[in-house]
């Protein structure tokens, strides 16, 4: 399987071209063409400036990723309504450089609001807007071709056929369900699939839901992708973009046995005071990975059936605390990784909506023997023909172990294991890879 072992509807009949990224957005240039409420965009305002004292008109529109002209209208009703007030000028005494500061009445509207959102990052976009521009960087768009995919995992000991497998469940736009034995390479073959990701997609910072923000933008899980973005704390006046939305390279969201059912709604916490996206929503563009089904809290069955509308229609529905629901964009490629066959974890109805079951058995013996020569290379330890004859034939052989691919790494980093004990470089020869395997397999 790998060579180097170390360790989330239809397509459209016209496609685009996979690396082609789509215009930027314009900027609004008032608060009508933001589609937000001008009283939300106030109480935003009054937020950052509870939380940092005073700031000038620069600051808040680095903070709230809106043009100056958005924010002038904003600020005035502030200042009008006895909310806020101009403290001091800055040294180069324009009204860019003026300094805003809450007033007793306005801090206390601030912080009331705080109480109930604390989110006071930069502005959200709406629903529809996200919506539509999920449409636009769909990852059925993608397309993965022979070639892309021998560029990517050509390098991995791995059959034809099986990469044949996942490039066209890649193509398929469904989910599909990767099965079989541990050891064999599950994990790290769909983690690999992000590489064949091309091309980028366009996210915001955050939507706006009836009147309430989540927070979408994860560094963890997207990567920008922007060219020259102003440092921090500064706002771009050239940039004719829409600074709420941001580039990312298409995410890969990865899960496990921690997963639970809650984890994929909607959740409010109550400390923080913020609404926490789940992680397919993250995943939006890109692929979303289940690994060990089966070792989560929750019934394999429980699991699956949360993504059959999902996966049918595209759409999943998320609640707000509020009790209103609302439908997101389900733009993710699925990929359930088990031990477990699929019909010992699924009914007939949830079966048929997974594309592809992909198998991922034990290697052949050529496979197995070349996973074997390039860890040694990696570990710079002496490859010798006869010592890996001996582990197949006399140690493999003998307790009709299957070769999987996640041995050669575990067997030869225990050999190096014991040289940096031993204080000399690491050999292969039949004591230590008898030692190493006794380590290994004793009690399993």
């Amino acid at each position: 399987m790998p060579a180097d072992t170390d360790p989330a509807v239809l397509p459209q009949p016209a496609r685009p071209h996979p690396l082609k990224a789509a215009p930027r957005k314009p900027a609004p240039r008032s608060v009508e063409e933001t589609g937000l409420p001008f009283l939300f965009l106030t109480e935003l305002l009054g937020k950052m400036l509870a939380l940092r004292g005073q700031l000038r008109l620069a600051e808040l529109a680095a903070l709230s990723k809106l043009p100056p002209s958005v924010l002038d209208p904003l600020l005035a009703f502030l200042r009008t309504e006895k909310l806020a007030e101009i403290g001091r000028r800055g040294a180069s005494g324009t009204d860019a450089d003026l300094y805003y500061h809450l007033t007793e009445a306005g801090r206390q509207r601030a912080l009331d609001a705080l109480q109930r959102d604390a989110y006071a990052g930069p502005a959200p976009v709406t629903l529809a807007d996200y919506a539509a521009q999920v449409q636009q960087d769909s990852v059925r768009h993608i397309g993965i071709s022979r070639e892309r995919m021998q560029d990517v995992m050509g390098h991995l000991v791995i059959s034809p056929e099986l990469l044949g497998q996942l490039g066209a469940a890649l193509n398929s736009g469904r989910a599909m369900f990767v099965h079989g034995p541990a050891g064999s390479g599950k994990t790290y073959l769909a983690e690999r699939l992000r590489l064949l990701l091309q091309g980028e997609i366009t996210l915001p910072y955050a939507l706006m839901v009836d009147g309430a923000v989540i927070a979408l933008y994860d560094p963890l899980v997207h990567s920008m992708m922007e060219e020259g973005v102003p440092p921090p704390g500064m706002f771009d006046r050239r940039a004719p973009r829409d600074q709420r939305w941001l580039r990312s390279a298409r995410p890969a969201v990865l899960t496990g046995g921690e997963l639970t059912l809650d984890m994929l709604d909607l959740r409010f916490d109550a400390a923080s005071r913020l609404y926490l996206a789940p992680p397919h929503l993250k995943a939006n563009g890109g692929v979303f990975i289940i690994d060990d089904l089966g070792r989560q809290r929750c019934s394999p069955s429980e699991l699956m059936n949360r993504w059959i509308v999902p996966m049918d229609r595209h759409l999943d529905f998320l609640a707000l605390q509020s009790g209103y629901k609302f439908p997101i964009p389900f733009d993710v490629t699925v990929v359930f990784s088990s031990n477990l066959a699929p019909a010992e974890l699924a009914d007939a109805a949830f079966l048929r909506r997974l594309g592809y079951k992909i198998h991922v058995g034990a290697l052949t013996e050529a496979q197995y023997q070349r996973v074997f020569q390039l860890q040694c290379e990696q570990l710079a330890i002496p490859y010798a023909e006869e010592h890996f004859r001996y582990l197949l034939e006399q140690l493999h052989g003998a307790q009709q172990r299957p070769l999987m691919a996640c041995y050669p790494r575990d067997i030869l980093g225990q050999v190096c294991d014991l040289a940096r004990y031993q204080g000399c470089a690491p050999q292969l020869g039949r004591p230590v890879l008898d030692w190493a395997w006794n380590n290994y397999f004793t009690g399993a």
